[in-house]
């Protein structure tokens, strides 16, 4: 366990896989429930002095986006370790959990005035909640750690930061790091087993918890923090379809969906799961996307011509494997790996799959894995329909020549962000949330700043 500012020894370790080799590569903290509940009274003890200097709160996050930068190498290697993802894509994530402490760093918010009559001023200030559980997934260790850390700190919050039990050592390395950058107590990262993300779901020092994971777990977030009104934000799955219209350039399209449906083997909740295409271009899209798959370098992220790892965790594979022998059972067609890979690792090839449609468990389900189906479709609003109708709402995407046409299918998606012609753009300055079963509350930007902060206002007479 690490809070800032003084690292917490513990006895008890659990062993940490490399997903390319499935030896161990590191050892963590397994914390018990003492050394949590002494987490978030460093947290709490903290929480005054820190929520009172927004100047030195600003000039903290800067400082550490400089640390970030100056580690960035070895940041990198250990997150490829232990998460499996090529080192570019580590490198990039690291760059951009850096870049995500100077952005806040420079976001400065004030109180805002509702009325200024000759009689009465009523301005409405932002207070922040106290203690924040951060929870984090082994999918972007590092870069969700700073989605949730970062404007939680920025807003006078103090955090208690817990990583997945199967990417925790690139968490605490971050956590030792910025140990001399905020004052003790600030920033506590703690690591153990699904036990201690109960307990600190469930602490009564914490009142505010941040959660990206499955759906399923994301309720039992929200059931363990219902008793105390607990504040939630929730990152949840997402099955997120691309849509090709008939007027779209097949190798266009090809370039542009390959890479966010198979970034990092397919684990992102933003990845496209599902692609629906009009007859006419159905088999040219899966011939140029099955032909990108064969030329794809799957192997250990360490080594730079990697372009895929390994899926990151046994169960994860395990699911992965299921769903694509159950779609094969169901009459898909690989037209690109559908298969495991050889080998100490937990790798899969790369797969494109078509002959199947809707009511299959691949297209109907999150993979988060290397797996893409192809769906064909006749009619335009027909797959519109089909896109909509699932019980995840994250994003979603239209391909087409024709943008005024495109943008106008996009708008009628049933998620939280849609983009004409990309996947995955995103800046720090936008709103990220997901309908339905994809999450609930906000994340970035100003935003980011409400959610983690509760109105407080004021009404001051003029005489």
């Amino acid at each position: 366990m690490t809070m800032a500012g003084s690292p917490v020894r513990t006895e008890a370790l659990f062993d940490v896989l490399d997903p390319a080799t499935g030896e161990v590569c590191g050892r963590a903290p397994d914390c018990t429930g003492e050394q949590l509940d002494a987490a978030v009274a460093a947290a709490a003890g903290a929480w005054p002095a820190w929520r009172s200097d927004a100047a030195y709160r600003r000039r903290c996050l800067a400082e550490a986006a400089v640390v970030l930068r100056g580690a960035a190498g070895g940041l990198a290697a250990l997150l490829t370790m232990e998460q499996g993802k090529p080192l570019r894509e580590s490198a990039t994530e690291v760059a951009r959990a850096a870049a995500r402490f100077e952005y806040f760093a420079g976001l400065e918010y004030g109180p805002q005035v509702v009325e200024d009559g000759d009689e009465w001023r009523v301005e409405v200030h932002r207070r922040p909640f106290g203690p924040v559980a951060a929870l984090v997934p082994w999918n972007l260790p590092l870069q969700l750690a700073a989605a949730k850390a970062v404007p939680a700190l920025a807003t006078g919050n103090t955090v208690v930061l817990k990583p997945s039990p199967h990417t925790p050592l690139a968490t605490l390395e971050l956590g030792r790091l910025l140990a001399g950058v905020f004052p003790p107590g600030v920033l506590n990262v703690v690591s153990g087993r699904a036990d201690l993300g109960r307990l600190l779901v469930r602490h009564p020092g914490i009142r505010k918890v941040n959660f990206t994971g499955s759906t399923a777990t994301g309720q039992s977030v929200a059931a363990a923090a219902a008793p105390d009104l607990k504040r939630l934000t929730l990152e949840l799955g997402g099955n997120d379809a691309a849509i090709v219209l008939d007027d779209a350039d097949v190798e266009r399209v090809a370039e542009g969906v390959f890479g966010p449906a198979f970034a990092n083997c397919g684990q992102l909740c933003l990845a496209i799961k599902r692609v629906y295409v009009p007859d006419a271009l159905h088999d040219d899209l899966v011939a140029a996307l099955a032909a990108r798959a064969g030329q794809l370098t799957v192997g250990n992220g360490a080594d730079p011509a990697t372009g895929m790892g390994p899926v990151n965790n046994r169960a994860q594979f395990d699911r992965v494997t299921g769903l694509v022998a159950d779609a094969l059972a169901h009459g898909a067609r690989a037209a690109a790996g559908g298969h495991a890979l050889d080998g100490p690792g937990t790798f899969h090839a790369p797969t494109v799959l078509d002959g199947l449609t809707d009511g299959v468990r691949v297209v109907d389900e999150e993979q988060f894995g290397p797996v893409l189906p192809v769906i064909r479709y006749r009619d335009t609003e027909d797959a519109l329909a089909r896109a909509n109708n699932s019980p995840y709402g994250l994003a979603g995407s239209v391909w087409g020549t024709d943008l005024d046409r495109a943008a106008s299918i996009a708008e009628r998606m049933e998620c939280g962000t849609a983009w004409v012609n990309a996947h995955i753009r995103m800046t720090f300055t936008e709103p990220f949330a997901g309908s339905k079963w994809s999450g609930l509350g906000v994340s970035g930007g100003e935003w980011s700043l409400h959610s983690h902060t509760e109105p407080f206002v004021v009404h001051r007479p003029k005489k």
